[in-house]
């Protein structure tokens, strides 16, 4: 028996009705998966940044108690977390294009769609910068034009790195760190992600039931952010792109961050990708028990994939035919974190 919809116990306003039956139409529908994304990246890099604002330009002006790199590792947590519980019903709450990719790969997730995701990633985070950039922009113009009053020297030492403003948007190298080192930053630390995030999704994973995971997925990118900011990580392609498309939007290409931006904005692919890949061959495990938490969750996965809204039955709840197993394993595969 499906559980009873959202209709069924609290009929919505006649016009919003008449809304979600447009919205809802195969055709356009996935525009509203795109503006989940769209809005889940912006949340991330919003909450994130707007910590990272405070934190460079506190310590440019001498202002004590802005932020610090605890509360940017929490920003972004929180991003992600409230990311998650706000659009993971919409689109899946994918919210990177390393793990858009992961789910073509090993979840058969449809390719025109993916595009379409990081597309609307990447345009989240250039929405944020944009946002925080102009929220903070009194003290964005007096920390650099004290910079530029110390003189050249420490201006063009300082501006395009991760202590100068621009920095809070745009990831650059840290003066003497090394284009090797930074790699094996990004790729441990994103490596590390990848198998944590697969580890949440694991309906054998009884630590982690469904309610739990964005909390868990959330942690590591502050745990993350909290041991490894400081010699350099970006951890997600559309949050380094998107900031990097402002930055140069601002200063031209002076802003573009030289052989470290490709570091920065790819990087995370491959190991996102790895760290998924290792988990899937080596603790993956068919014979494992589904916890019932997991059962739950996917029982409503597969009830919200076979009606269409407003009680257009795509096929019967009790049907048990190969064509409905085959469409509800998609949805679930399709449709997790």
């Amino acid at each position: 028996m499906s559980a009873p919809r959202l209709r069924d116990v609290m009929p919505r306003n006649s016009v919003f009705a008449s809304w979600e039956r447009q919205r809802n139409k195969k055709e356009v529908h996935w525009i509203m998966e795109c503006f989940a994304e769209m809005l889940g990246v912006f949340l991330y890099c919003y909450l994130g940044i707007g910590s990272t604002a405070g934190f460079v330009l506190g310590n440019i002006l001498g202002l004590t108690g802005l932020s610090s790199i605890l509360q940017i590792g929490f920003g972004y947590g929180c991003g992600i977390l409230f990311a998650l519980c706000i659009c993971y019903t919409t689109s899946g709450g994918h919210l990177s294009p390393a793990v858009t990719i992961c789910f073509c790969i090993f979840k058969r997730f449809p390719k025109l769609k993916a595009v379409r995701y990081i597309v609307a990633q990447i345009l989240g985070a250039i929405i944020g910068c944009a946002l925080v950039y102009n929220q903070w922009k009194s003290l964005f113009d007096a920390a650099e034009a004290k910079l530029i009053g110390l003189g050249p020297q420490v201006f063009a030492s300082t501006q395009f790195t991760p202590s100068g403003p621009p920095g809070i948007f745009a990831f650059y190298l840290l003066p003497g760190q090394t284009l090797a080192r930074a790699f094996l930053n990004e790729f441990v630390n994103c490596t590390i992600l990848g198998t944590v995030v697969w580890a949440a999704m694991d309906p054998t994973n009884y630590l982690i039931p469904p309610t739990a995971a964005p909390a868990v997925i959330s942690l590591a990118y502050s745990a993350a952010i909290w041991g490894f900011a400081v010699p350099g990580i970006s951890l997600n392609t559309a949050r380094d792109v998107g900031g990097r498309i402002f930055m140069l939007a601002i200063y031209g290409t002076e802003a573009a961050g030289g052989r470290y931006a490709a570091i920065a904005a790819l990087v995370n692919i491959p190991a996102i990708i790895f760290g998924a890949y290792l988990y899937e061959v080596f603790l993956t495990d068919s014979d494992r028990a589904v916890t019932s938490a997991q059962l739950e969750f996917q029982k409503y996965l597969r009830d919200h994939a076979r009606a269409q809204p407003h009680g257009n039955v795509l096929h019967s709840d009790t049907s048990s035919n190969e064509k409905d197993n085959n469409m509800d394993s998609e949805h679930i595969e399709q449709s997790r974190v």
